[in-house]
């Protein structure tokens, strides 16, 4: 039997304490052993009428509870429905127990307090939070695909009405201690002083006895009228289906239980909580994001190479100051590294810094640039032409075109003058890193770190190997990408890497399938309802046209004998169709507020009905398998190639780089339940389309033995 990690102490005599601290984990989770250990602490106060009072509290820094242990879910993930509804009735009756002792109970918050371990505090009797950026409420289960079970959806609208519980239980995002505070969820105290205010509370209760009318409101039917009711269902109904698509059906799911429990006592409401609960748990909506959530979990456990040390990263340089640059140099200001901005000119520097900082002083609140925060941040960006002030760095990151010859004179001219120990890298998107370390006197220190657009939104770095980087500048480049709050994949060399490699495909295929004319909106259809964020003539505006010609070459000449030329590319930019950026790509585009909406164009129309061959009859289904099939089978030979040697790198690439949809789990986990087998029989109409829609030997060897692909590197 695992240690306690909970410890009852009595700081004065009428008053318990209940530390919650795992000695042996980063965070506190809710898993069986520590449900046990609960009860058996809440068996030994059941009848202490000398308490005052209980306070629950966390000695983990920046972590009062961190929700139930999601491992605990996979091994019961296929339990029986009455199975699963036992399971919530559990954790409900236990923690209800806080409300129901002869004192009153106070949760004291510090940290993030999510999903089960807001549960907990919701049942207290009151609730006090560290009034600090790292305190945080959340009911995060739907992005699991589920939602709270241990009373969650039943006791907080009681506590804050109907529409905020709706919100914090179908959202999922966290609020801080004032947006609590707003919502009389719980009061605030300065850090310093969070258990001194518990105790305060303790005696304000013991003396207004206001707990035990607190306890019998919240234990009661709520008071809303049922046009109140119907009008809150509706709106909220409208909502969660336009944001969600119709993909993830925990949100409403929750929506549905808490409305249909609102005219119920709170133990009534608990019970339909429990009996709903089977309904989302262990569906393949629920398995693919437990699968995500593990594929994030393992990327923030990763050291690089094994054994290998990596250097520290005091300070860093970014060679470039337009869009991609200033996004690198904010993220690496925003987490307190000091960061020497170049470009060509005194004015190209000025615009980027006045980007970087307006970037990192953005305020979520006010929605604009604060000023304070941009003060504070102003000595960590050094904006300079000196090639002596940017070689002075621990990493020097180019970020300039995508031109291969450009970015080795860049590198001539700074290697020599870098300090021993300083990494240079590549924010290259396409061109092989070995092919860049050409003519470097230190290839060994010398590796890829690609970024995505925009930085600031998008997780992924892709740290890239190349014949001749060091384990130990391997080692360097993921701490530091980890230090400024990415998320590192290693790759092996290989054109396209691993992202662009796979996407190019989709890519290239929407653009055939417009040859054979189907139209622009059948193709972004029949990508966004598999789930993706945007269709792939959508991106293609969004990356730019340009961009997308010259990363489709360098695929081209890579790969002839499956990535196949379109015309289409290179008559809509000989035509200055770029995109979005000068407001004419497949679709014209306005201006201001109005500058992403697009338009139909016709020119387009008309050069697409020149340069196509064909009907466009393609049912929706053919259209998926048109767009995705040959995209799973560029992943495989990625893995065959080993520019990744697990599957799992790959989704969750995919999931970080180009928005592949959570809710199927990832390329690989979405072909593992359809089955390697059944994908080479879908294949089978397309043969005759050339090789992209050719059975690989590792798809061929999973058709055979019945195996999955997340069998492999477990």
């Amino acid at each position: 039997m695992p240690d306690s990690i909970l410890s009852l102490a009595f700081p004065v005599e009428d008053i318990a304490v209940l530390t919650i601290s795992d000695p042996n984990k980063s965070v506190n989770v809710l898993s069986k052993h520590v449900l046990d250990d609960f009860e058996r602490v809440f068996d030994q106060l059941a009848d202490r009428k000398d308490l005052a009072g209980l306070i629950l509290y966390s000695d983990k820094p920046g972590n009062f509870i961190a929700g139930a242990d999601i491992r605990e879910f996979v091994v019961n993930i296929d339990q029986t429905p009455e199975e699963v509804i036992q399971v919530c009735r559990h954790g409900q009756e236990l923690f209800a127990r806080l409300s129901k002792f002869p004192f009153v109970t106070v949760a004291a918050i510090a940290g993030i307090c999510v999903g089960g371990g807001m549960e907990v505090a919701v049942w207290c009797d009151r609730r006090v939070m560290a009034r600090d950026r790292k305190t945080s409420f959340a009911f995060p289960e739907v992005k699991l695909g589920i939602y709270p079970g241990w009373g969650g959806t039943a006791r907080t609208p009681r506590i804050v009405g109907l529409s905020n519980a709706i919100e914090l239980a179908t959202g999922g995002e966290p609020i801080d201690a004032e947006a609590a505070l707003a919502m009389g969820l719980a009061q605030v105290a300065p850090p310093d002083r969070l258990m001194d205010a518990a105790m305060e509370m303790v005696r304000s209760e013991q003396k207004s006895q206001q707990y035990l009318q607190d306890r019998k409101r919240w234990s009661a039917p709520l008071d809303i009228s049922d046009t109140e009711l119907q009008f809150l269902a509706a709106t909220a109904s409208a909502y969660i289906q336009g944001e969600t698509k119709g993909h993830y059906p925990a949100p409403l799911a929750a929506l549905e239980v808490m409305v249909g429990a609102a005219r119920v006592d709170v133990e009534t409401a608990c019970k339909m909580e429990a009996e709903g609960f089977p309904g989302v748990f262990g569906t393949p909506v629920n398995r693919a994001l437990m699968n995500v959530f593990f594929l994030r979990d393992n990327n923030k456990k990763q050291k690089g190479v094994e054994g290998v040390t990596p250097r520290e990263i005091k300070s860093a340089t970014v060679l470039g100051a337009g869009t991609m640059g200033q996004g690198i140099a904010a993220a690496n200001v925003k987490r307190g590294i000091p960061v020497a901005l170049g470009d060509l000119s005194p004015a190209a520097v000025g615009r980027g810094v006045q980007g970087i900082l307006s970037e990192v002083s953005f305020d979520k609140k006010t929605r604009g640039p604060n000023a304070e925060k941009a003060f504070n941040y102003i000595p960590l960006v050094n904006g300079t032409v000196s090639d002596q002030e940017l070689a002075g760095s621990d990493i020097v990151i180019e970020a300039i075109y995508e031109n291969a010859d450009a970015k080795r004179e860049l590198f001539a001219r700074f290697e020599s003058q870098l300090a021993d120990h300083a990494i240079l890298c590549s924010n290259t998107s396409t061109i092989p890193i070995t092919d860049l370390a050409q003519g470097l006197k230190r290839p060994e220190q010398f590796c890829g770190l690609h970024f995505f657009n925009p930085v600031r939104r998008m997780p992924l770095v892709e740290v890239i190997r190349g014949e001749k980087t060091s384990d130990e500048t391997i080692s360097t480049a993921v701490a530091y990408t980890m230090a400024i709050g990415k998320s590192p994949i290693v790759v092996n060399d290989g054109p396209g890497f691993l992202v662009n490699r796979v996407l190019l495909p989709y890519m290239n295929e929407a653009l055939l399938l417009l040859e054979e004319g189907v139209s622009m909106k059948a193709v972004d259809r029949a990508a966004t309802a598999f789930g993706m964020p945007m269709g792939p003539i959508t991106l293609y505006d969004t990356v730019g046209l340009d961009v997308a010609l010259h990363a489709g070459g360098v695929m081209q000449r890579a790969f002839p004998d499956r990535a196949l030329g379109s015309k289409v590319l290179t008559e809509m930019v000989e035509a200055n169709r770029l995109g979005k950026k000068n407001g004419r790509g497949f679709c014209d585009y306005g201006e201001g507020k109005h500058k992403d909406r697009g338009q139909p164009s016709p020119e387009v129309a008309a050069l697409l009905k020149k340069l196509s061959r064909g009907s466009g009859e393609h049912s929706p289904e053919q259209l998926t398998d048109r767009l995705f099939l040959p995209t799973l089978l560029e992943a495989t030979r990625l893995i065959e190639d080993g520019i990744v040697s697990d599957v799992r790198d790959v989704d969750l690439g995919l999931i970080y780089g180009i928005g592949f949809p959570p809710f199927k789990g990832g390329l690989f986990f979405w072909a593992d339940t359809l089955g390697a087998k059944a994908i080479v029989e879908r294949l089978k109409p397309y043969e005759e389309l050339g090789k992209r829609y050719e059975p690989t030997s590792m798809l061929l060897e999973f058709a055979k033995s019945g195996r999955k692909f997340y069998d492999t590197n477990q």
